[in-house]
């Protein structure tokens, strides 16, 4: 049957072809049914994309003169279809060129082409591919003022949406400050719905974490600014309230002085519970502010548990067809909940929501993934959870594991910051985790190029030798291997090192049997454990270090004779020097590893005695028996308790404490 003439002009190449006709009125007609059909459709977008429509529709525009309304305003309408909500579209728009032909049709006499200029360029700064805009350039800020003034609205919001989508720095902020963008803002807070929210939307982006900006905004309008943001709380727009929740949200972020009154906090926390509720992007966007709000605020976590807030949010959890956005902001805003508050945990556990984030890190997409992550890794900081098994469980355990080979960096290192808490499990369950495959995991990252897996991946090692039965630490060293072990403990990373030792530290915790680990292969461990206690500069590992040096001093005459090599071979000894240092924690450490040198009893007690002596160890000890650390003081005098016998046959003697040094 041949085919209709109406509906072959409706073909994509025939369109396209159509866009080259030398009639203004084809074309026109054209460029109208191009954009009717992409309109919302996001395969008509990347079909005509494929078929090179948008260079063309910029040869219209560009070629087009100024009397030439009616195309202008096709063309860029057209232009901007493509670039609404598909970021493949905005990427078409701007490789073609299309960006200063669209800022051009601003100063356009007629107000229809300038509107569809504007509309376009809204649409491109709507997505992040947009281009920044340089506040510091001759002539921009002028023309961006030109913008916030214009009495056409879609051009007062273009204005808006370039400072939210460029102003990022502390020296932006102050820039656009001082060239009166503050005031314009607010004014246009007062304007259309349209006006108003993207105003609230830059006044967000201008106060972010800068109290300079927050000061002479809230100077503003004789010292009302404030109580007009706080007045849109109760504005009838759902979309109105929630950009002004997050500004109030910003500015008591950086200047709390400003929002000290309890009950604002209150509103903030029931408007934005209230808000959840609502579909599309405000209802998508809600969980994010409320997250925002409550991070690292117990009393503010408090407060929104009290009103219910995490029941609200669990029950979204049951939705199986709630939007991806809207349900990683949810599982972000329960990990915001749940990170500080016990009471919080024990709800969450208590209404069973643990299974539904679990099904959630198999979603589909990394980000919600990754969110999971975090919300199950605030749950598993409850000890009282962890002390009774609840997390160590195939159920939960094997989709974890499985995200460590997942193809997303970012939901590697969530997956193992959760696994970290997970396997400190103090109810030997462990080798469920070993079981599952996760030792392997832990160890293959371990080697990774990338410095934070490799951190990550040995904090979780270090945590799943916390306390391990002796059979599982057979089979983490046996998995890890002694040379590995080596070379994370002499890592590039410090932060990497320390917890290297951390793990090695963990290992020798146990009797005889686990100390024997760090001898194995020549001594190789041993070794790196000494070189760093000598060498580091950090001393978070010199603490790690000397603590392994100390524990593995609790072992056989052979032990401590080893550690005595580690700390002795220079002079003066690296004992000494930690003895002597500001840092309490390396003295506490230091005086736990002398204790555990000098404990009375073994053959070579005296000897080591009489070389701590010599090497200047006891003295400097002896000087430390009103060390300003509580817990150094009392281990010294430990050690010298200790001590006294061997020194009072070698002829030392020891100066009497006074009786208000006691404990």
């Amino acid at each position: 049957m041949p085919t209709s003439a109406s509906t072959s002009t409706n073909r994509p190449e025939v369109l396209i072809s159509l866009l080259r006709s030398e009639s203004k009125e084809v074309k026109v007609k054209s460029l109208r049914e191009l954009k009717n059909q992409i309109i919302g459709n996001r395969t008509k977008k990347l079909s005509y994309i494929k078929l090179g429509a948008v260079p063309k529709i910029l040869e219209i525009l560009s070629s087009s003169d100024d009397s030439e309304s009616s195309i202008l305003i096709q063309s860029a309408a057209t232009i901007g279809s493509f670039a609404c909500g598909v970021d493949v579209g905005v990427k078409a728009v701007l490789d073609s060129g299309a960006f200063p032909h669209l800022i051009r049709l601003l100063s356009h006499l007629d107000d229809k082409v300038v509107d569809a200029g504007a509309r376009s360029l809204k649409m491109i700064y709507q997505s992040k591919l947009a281009p920044k805009y340089d506040f510091h350039k001759d002539g921009n800020m002028a023309f961006l003022l030109s913008l916030l003034n214009s009495e056409n609205e879609n051009v007062t919001e273009l204005g808006a949406s370039i400072i939210t989508h460029s102003c990022e720095t502390s020296a932006e902020q102050k820039v656009l400050c001082e060239a009166g963008a503050l005031s314009r803002l607010l004014i246009l807070l007062k304007g259309s719905l349209n006006q108003r929210e993207a105003s609230l939307d830059s006044l967000a982006a201008m106060t972010e974490s800068n109290s300079e900006v927050i000061s002479k905004f809230v100077g503003l309008d004789s010292g009302r600014a404030l109580n007009s943001l706080t007045e849109l709380l109760k504005d009838r727009y759902p979309r109105t309230r929630l950009l002004a929740s997050v500004c109030l949200i910003v500015i008591g972020h950086t200047s709390p002085n400003y929002l000290q009154d309890i009950g604002i906090k209150t509103k903030l926390i029931m408007i934005l519970i209230e808000l959840l509720e609502e579909p599309g992007r405000v209802g998508d966007e809600v969980p994010f502010a409320l997250a925002n709000l409550i991070a690292d605020k117990e009393d503010l976590q408090q407060l929104a548990f009290e009103i219910n807030a995490l029941d609200k949010l669990c029950s979204f959890l049951h939705n199986d067809t709630i939007h991806t956005k809207r349900l990683k902001g949810i599982l972000l805003a329960i990990a915001e909940l749940c990170s500080r508050l016990e009471n919080c945990r024990a709800r969450f556990m208590s209404m069973q929501a643990l299974n539904l984030v679990t099904n959630a890190l198999t979603h589909d997409c990394a980000e919600v993934r990754s969110a999971a992550c975090i919300c199950m890794r605030s749950v598993t900081r409850s000890v009282k959870n962890l002390s009774a098994g609840h997390f160590l469980d195939d159920m939960i355990v094997t989709p974890l594991v499985q995200l460590l080979h997942d193809q997303c960096t970012l939901v590697q290192v969530t997956a193992l910051k959760t696994i970290c808490n997970i396997v400190v499990d103090v109810t030997n369950r462990k080798s469920v985790f070993i079981q599952c495959g996760g030792l392997k995991e832990l160890v293959l990252l371990s080697k990774s190029m990338d410095s934070t897996l490799r951190l990550n991946s040995v904090w979780a090692l270090r945590n799943l030798m916390f306390l391990a039965e002796s059979n599982n630490k057979e089979r983490i060293v046996s998995e890890i291997t002694a040379s590995t072990l080596t070379s994370l403990v002499c890592d590039p990373e410090p932060s990497i090192q320390e917890q290297a030792l951390a793990l090695v530290r963990n290992l020798v915790d146990g009797g005889i049997s686990s100390i024997e680990h760090v001898f194995v292969e020549g001594g190789i461990i041993i070794n790196a454990v000494g070189r760093q206690v000598r060498n580091a500069s950090k001393s978070e590992v010199c603490i790690q270090g000397i603590y392994i040096l100390g524990n593995i001093a609790t072992g056989s005459e052979s032990h401590k004779e080893a550690v005595m090599h580690q700390l002795l071979q220079e002079a003066p000894s690296v004992l000494l020097k930690f003895l002597k240092c500001s840092d309490a924690r390396l003295r506490v450490a230091a005086i736990w590893c002398v204790v555990n040198l000098t404990y009375p009893g073994g053959p070579g007690s005296s000897v080591r005695v009489a070389r701590l002596r010599d090497s200047g160890i006891i003295s400097q000890i002896k000087s430390m028996v009103n060390d300003s650390c509580l817990d150094a003081k009392f281990r010294v005098r430990t050690a010298l308790e200790q001590c006294k016998p061997v020194l009072g046959c070698l002829g030392v003697k020891l100066s009497a404490t006074n009786e208000q040094d006691h404990f």
